[in-house]
């Protein structure tokens, strides 16, 4: 029987593919970063597969990554989607979370500088500043877009109840929060507000930091700048657990006729017709297969063996430590 493909998706008012590009591991966090060459090569050849999403933010880097895309792509800035966060800001070795007025607007000039360009199509606060009443924020968000330097307000790692509240006080295009088969804390509150009120919900990791794509992942082959090493799913008391469940996983993959990445992004896209998947990755075929299947609508009974194998019961450990997750605004099974 002959699927339907997956639709196109909206983010602003401008259509989207379903899994646009997360552009992190060029700059930070993930093994080692690829040269400026290699990650520019990348760029482009994303550009040229059919890419037209690319998120970034600030703090990959420290200003590299938003670097990186305005030099090699600010002659081709028409061909895509630009997304891009403030909200953390880097003083040395110490980070803060800064969502006041006046630090969004000095942040969103630098932005608009390091990428070459005079508008960004989705501009997150990256984290909620709780010193801040979200209005004030998305107020001056708010008056970015009717100045025409943004084209939409995004939301980064933000409860249902923030959500509503940062709605009303002016139109939210996107929320975006870590989604995949095993972190399902979406599914608490998050994921059913964005739909009901018309906004696009973008999953970042949607599978599982790589590990969903690899069930040979080696954490102890990892830089010790890796931020996974950090996480409580990839140390030793959780890893062994988490890695056989993927075994398993892959091998619903195998009979689905998909890799395992692809498996974890149709699961992702297929949760909901607002729903965008932002895989990242530094490698090129990687970038090419990540792609290939994006408009692959998996079957029900395939997400079903998906979520009988993997869910929140399933999986060992939390996805942040205890300082991370402090800062975080998403509801949590813990707390639910």
């Amino acid at each position: 029987m002959t699927q339907t493909p997956v639709s196109p998706r909206s983010i602003a008012g401008r259509a989207v593919k379903p899994v646009g590009l997360g552009c992190m591991s060029l700059s930070w966090a993930y093994g080692t970063p690829p040269s400026d060459e290699d990650g520019a090569r990348l760029l482009d050849h994303a550009i040229d597969l059919g890419y037209d999403h690319l998120d970034t933010a600030r703090i990959y880097g420290d200003g590299h990554n938003e670097t990186l895309i305005g030099k090699t792509l600010k002659g081709r800035r028409d061909k895509f989607f630009l997304a891009s966060k403030t909200g953390i800001i880097v003083d040395g070795a110490k980070r803060r979370i800064d969502c006041k007025p006046e630090t969004i607007r000095g942040a969103l000039e630098t932005s608009l500088r390091l990428l070459q360009t005079d508008f960004i199509d989705l501009y997150y606060l990256h984290r909620r500043d709780f010193t801040v009443p979200i209005e004030e924020s998305v107020g001056e968000l708010g008056r970015l877009v009717k100045e025409g330097k943004i084209g939409g307000i995004g939301l980064s790692e933000m409860s249902a109840e923030t959500v509503r509240r940062a709605h009303a006080e002016h139109p939210v295009a996107a929320l975006q929060t870590e989604y995949s088969p095993m972190t399902r804390n979406p599914e608490i509150a998050v994921l059913e507000a964005t739909r009901e009120l018309g906004i696009t919900f973008v999953a970042f990791s949607p599978v599982g930091r790589g590990l969903l794509a690899d069930p040979a992942l080696d954490v102890a082959a990892m830089p010790t700048t890796d931020i996974r090493r950090a996480m409580p799913r990839f140390q030793d008391e959780n890893f062994p657990a988490n890695r056989a469940l993927v075994a398993g996983f892959a091998q619903i993959a195998v009979d689905a006729g998909v890799t395992p990445a692809q498996l974890a992004l149709g699961w992702v896209v297929g949760r909901g017709e607002h729903v965008v998947a932002i895989p990242g990755t530094a490698r090129i075929d990687h970038l090419e297969e990540n792609l290939a299947r994006s408009d692959w609508a998996i079957p029900a009974e395939v997400a079903a063996a998906v979520d009988a194998l993997i869910n929140h019961q399933t999986v060992a450990g939390h996805r942040y430590g205890k300082a991370m997750q402090a800062t975080i605004d998403t509801e949590d099974f813990a707390a639910a």
